[in-house]
């Protein structure tokens, strides 16, 4: 008996048992599917992420004190950073293009419709460059809301709807923590992967800020970008020898970079595809177990079979590849069901999620091969018990 004859008694034994079959294969076909749907779904969403931050843009920094030397913060003063630090290196730094001080508390903002919770960031005229952001009416902060110690406040799309509803905020004030802020600029309204976290933004100049909260002299970090992203290491290492020259500090202050975030996010989301797609592949395995237990019952009903086939001259080796073929056919179908079914299952997830699945052909190929290769290893043993059958033995059985 040849390979394709193989094939076709299997499919026979298949058609035979429909019902069995199909419960034999259900470990399979679960396995299959969810591995590509969570391999799919995962990628699709670290795409999303890395280019939700990219969308940031990726010549950016920030330099902040040194938390692994401080973790209870019991040696911080909130005066680390001066408007001067920032100075200096504007002037002795040529690879920053942009450079704001950036200082944040988490507040009420009261408007006439009614009140929300934002975080109220203190900063500069080029933190908007910096962080890409875009003014759907009036204006950005200044310099001279800086230097005018100005009580203004740029408010983003999602707060200004939620504070004002219909009502055009511009020229209108709002209340936070207890004095009266002039709106002067809303944002454009982004849909972002970040939106379930609920976080609202309130921009204001920095000395507004550090009145706002009885904080003088307060920078909480030093946010830059520079001309593009292969710049971003160089400004960030000479930004942090100034800091520390400046105030005689050596290892008090540390960089990171929204590329290197990047990486990190890369990683952990790929680790977390990997363990979740290895969890779910362990019912590929409870699968495999089912399709030996099934093969080694054909075995028994199908011993006077083997007997008459051994009988006419059919050798050990080709009852094996018999009972082999059955499995990894077995085992096939229910990795091409599995496919068809994780490949639904990852676009529905992901469009209830809103972000694309991404459904790499080379996950597709390896579930397919991997369902094949678990045919092979559960397969083996039930099909070495039929070759290793008596074949007079096996013809006296009933």
């Amino acid at each position: 008996m040849n390979l394709w004859e193989s094939v076709l008694v299997a499919l026979d034994g298949i058609r035979a048992n429909k019902l069995r079959s199909a419960l034999t294969v259900l470990g399979v076909v679960i396995g299959i599917a969810a591995v590509i749907a969570v391999v799919a779904v995962g990628q699709g969403g670290r795409a999303m992420v890395l280019a939700e931050m990219e969308g940031f843009g990726t010549n950016i920094f920030a330099v902040h004190l040194d938390w692994r030397e401080d973790p209870l913060g019991e040696l911080r003063t909130g005066r680390e950073f001066t408007e001067q630090d920032l100075a200096a290196i504007r002037k002795a730094v040529p690879e920053v293009r942009h450079l704001a001080p950036v200082s944040a508390r988490t507040s009420t903002v009261r408007g006439p419709r009614q009140q929300g919770t934002a975080q109220i960031i203190g900063t500069g005229a080029d933190y908007a460059a910096i962080r890409n952001l875009e003014v759907a009416r009036g204006r950005f902060l200044s310099g001279s809301d800086q230097e005018g110690d100005r009580r203004v406040a740029v408010l983003d799309g999602g707060l200004a709807r939620e504070i004002f509803g219909r009502r055009d905020p511009l020229g209108q004030r709002v209340t936070i923590n207890g004095m009266p802020v002039l709106v002067v600029g809303v944002l454009d309204e982004k849909k972002s992967f970040l939106d379930f976290l609920g976080t609202k933004y309130v921009y204001v100049p920095l000395a507004a800020w550090q009145h706002l909260f009885n904080e003088p002299g307060v920078i909480h970090q030093i946010e830059g970008a520079t001309g593009d992203r292969e710049q971003v290491r160089e400004a960030l290492k000479k930004t942090v020898v100034i800091l520390e020259r400046r105030h005689d500090a050596a290892g008090r202050y540390m960089g990171s970079s929204l590329e290197q975030e990047m990486e990190i996010v890369g990683q952990v989301t790929g680790i977390i595809t990997l363990v979740v797609g290895a969890i779910a592949g362990i019912s590929l395995f409870v699968g495999g177990v089912g399709v030996m237990n099934i093969m080694l019952v054909s075995v028994t009903e199908r011993v006077r079979e083997i007997g008459v086939r051994m009988a006419v001259g059919a050798r050990r080796r080709d009852i094996l590849a018999q009972f082999l073929i059955e499995a990894v056919v077995l085992c096939l179908i229910g990795g091409l069901v599995g496919v068809l079914i994780g490949v639904g299952g990852a676009f529905l997830i992901a469009a209830l999620a809103d972000w694309p699945p991404l459904v790499s052909w080379w996950t597709v190929l390896l579930a397919v091969l991997f369902s094949g290769a678990v045919g092979v290893f559960f397969g083996i043993y039930p099909a070495n018990q039929a070759a290793r059958l008596n074949p007079i033995e096996a013809l006296r059985r009933e």
